[in-house]
Parts: structure tokens; C-alpha cells; sequence
């Protein structure tokens, strides 16, 4: 079992409020992530539950026990940092048997825990390597494998592909995709990164200045934002959001055109992912301007394209479409893929 609940959890430093009142049911074998912009309180949160930090306010409830007050070597979780933290002098085998050592297991579970984790990892070859011997993915595995062997309720991870270049990120993304698939154990993951956690997540947590925005599948996120944040920080490049009037169930764009918005009365915001806008002739579709910005990806085009008075939208295009800056373009947007906002921000279904 590794399910894991925070009813009304709070920090304080002093005077100071960093996580504000959150609440969260993780269920056992799920794999949750916690992202949001940097200071947004989402390592902290997870050292809450590690019990590397302590709770202010509320209850850390773990496989239906209180939590919250137990220090950590006693919640049965284990936390995989950004850095390695691997012993410089020992082996990878001594390395990843050292807390079963120290808890005076006998030798024959220590080689048999380190040899299952070893296999999962892919890293019978190097067992007896030293960490300066390795890359830096193989000695994140070895860290993953460390925390393996203790066989823990949950595993915490902080961040911990940060420190490796691209191709390894993707790499290791793939390692614990499949690690997880074959323990299916509960698994809480921080990160920065939006593809981490749209690749990996069963469900996101996103976190703004100390409390939950939204949480959902990476889906449910993308195509159903609650509120303009989430809106705008799931998703890469982020969703276009420009100023718009609603009523009589169309909507009206400074400097464009109206279009269809049935039920969206009362919009002040209107969203639009960069995919979902396909370029023509000027005086076509909703809106015309000019191209500002052309990146080639190339199987996509990212154009920024300036609008006037709505600002500048990015659009995804097709690797083979030659654009170049001072292009004028008309803009549309796809039927069904608007999203409306009011005021305060709120998503208006």
C-alpha cells in the first residue's frame, strides 16, 4: 500500500506562509507530480511529506496512519534528490546495499535486494564500479536503486533529472516511466519541467504561491484549464491568451473579428493554443498581422506573429511551410478549441 493524504496542510516560517492549506488524496500506485514556477512551495511540500520538514498546521496521513509527526525514518518512504549524494569510495553494489547495511540485514537479502534492483536499473555491469566511473544517468540509477532496495511505501523524487544534459533527461524520463510501470508503487515527483510532467504524470498537481491551482490528467489540464495560470503554464509554447468582449453568444477581438462563443457571456480573456490557429490570406479568419519571429523546429515552425492591439500570438505551423519575417497573415482559429475567461481569471465552461 502507498496511499498518502494531506488534509489542510500548512508551513510557516514565522510570520511567513509558504504552503496554504492543501489538500490532496494520493492514491496507492499513482504516479503524481507537483509543478509550478520556481518559490511556488512544491519541494517543500514534498519534504513536508518525506517529514524532512515539519508540518505547521493539518495532517499527513500515510496507508491510514497519522503521519505527521513521525520523523522520516519512520514513514517508510524513499526520497531521491537532485544530487546524487552517491559515497565516493564505494561500489555501486555498496552504494545501493549501504541502508540495508546500516540497518543490520543479513548479507544474502542485502545481495539478493541489490542484484532485483540492479536488474530493473540495467546496471548488473557496473556493480562494482566506483560513482567517478559512471555517467551522470547511471549514477542517477544508482540513487533510484538506493531508495529500491529499502522495497518503500512511496518514492519521492525532488527534481532529480535537473542536473543532466537533454539526452539524458529523455532517456532517464523513459527509465522511470518503465520503473514504475514494474513496481507500481506511488510515486511523487517535482518538477520544473513541463515535458516530465506531461510524460509521466497519471495526474498533476499544479502549484501556485503555496496552494493547488488545479490537478488533473496531463489531458485534463491541457484541454480543460481551470483558471488562466494553469492555462498558461501548462503547455509549450504557452496557450495565447488576448483581451475580447462576449455577449449575445459571440465573441469580439480588438483590431479582429467576432466568432462563436455560445454560453461564454461575460468573457474578458480569450485562449488559444498555438496549434490550434491555421495561418491564410490577410482579411480571412479572425484575425490579420504580421510575422514577427520565425523558429524552425524542424518538424514545426513556431511563428510569433504581431496582431496590434492584441498583442503577439504564437502559432505551431508545419515544418514544410516558408515563412519569413514581415509575412502578413490572416489568422483562425479552430472550431471548439477557444477557451473563455472571466475577471478573476476563472475558466467559464
Amino acid at each position: 500500500m502507498g496511499s498518502i493524504t494531506l488534509k489542510a496542510v500548512e508551513k510557516w516560517y514565522g510570520e511567513v506562509q509558504v504552503i496554504k492549506g492543501v489538500d490532496l488524496e494520493i492514491e496507492d500506485g499513482e504516479f503524481i507530480i507537483f509543478v509550478g514556477p520556481s518559490g511556488c512551495g512544491k519541494s517543500t511540500l514534498l519534504r513536508m511529506i518525506a517529514g524532512l520538514e515539519e508540518t505547521s498546521r493539518g495532517q499527513i496521513i500515510i496507508d491510514g496512519r497519522d503521519a505527521t509527526a513521525e520523523p522520516p525514518s519512520k514513514r517508510g518512504l524513499a526520497m531521491v534528490f537532485q544530487s546524487y549524494a552517491l559515497y565516493p569510495h564505494m561500489s555501486v553494489a555498496e552504494n545501493m546495499g549501504f541502508s540495508l547495511k546500516t540497518a543490520g540485514a543479513p548479507k544474502s537479502e542485502i545481495n539478493e535486494k541489490v542484484s532485483e534492483a540492479a536488474r530493473a536499473l540495467r546496471l548488473e555491469e557496473y556493480l562494482e564500479r566506483r560513482p567517478k566511473d559512471l555517467s551522470g544517468g547511471q549514477r542517477q540509477r544508482v540513487a533510484i536503486g538506493r531508495s529500491i532496495v529499502r522495497d518503500p511505501t512511496a518514492f519521492l523524487f525532488d527534481e532529480p533529472l535537473s542536473n543532466l544534459d537533454a539526452a539524458l533527461r529523455v532517456e532517464m524520463r523513459y527509465e522511470i516511466a518503465k520503473l514504475h510501470e514494474q513496481l507500481t508503487s506511488s510515486m511523487i515527483y517535482v518538477t520544473h519541467d513541463q515535458v516530465e510532467a506531461m510524460t509521466l504524470a497519471d495526474r498533476i498537481v499544479v502549484l501556485s504561491a503555496g496552494k493547488i491551482e488545479q490537478v488533473g490528467s496531463p489531458r485534463e489540464l491541457y484541454e480543460r484549464p481551470g483558471n488562466l495560470f494553469v492555462a498558461q503554464f501548462i503547455g509549450s509554447p504557452k496557450m495565447n491568451v488576448l483581451p475580447c468582449t462576449v455577449s449575445g453568444g459571440e465573441f469580439s477581438l480588438e483590431g479582429g473579428r467576432s466568432g462563436a462563443a455560445p454560453g461564454k457571456d461575460g468573457a474578458v480573456h480569450l485562449g488559444i493554443r498555438p496549434e490550434a490557429i491555421a495561418i491564410g490570406e490577410t482579411g480571412t479568419g479572425h484575425m490579420d498581422g504580421v510575422v514577427d519571429l520565425v523558429e524552425y523546429l524542424g518538424s514545426d515552425n513556431f511563428l510569433v506573429v504581431d496582431c496590434g492591439a492584441s498583442g503577439k500570438l504564437t502559432v505551431r505551423a508545419d515544418g514544410e511551410a516558408v515563412m519569413k519575417v514581415g509575412d502578413k497573415v490572416g489568422l483562425t482559429f479552430a472550431d471548439g478549441k477557444t477557451h473563455f475567461f472571466d475577471e478573476a481569471g476563472l475558466a467559464i465552461r
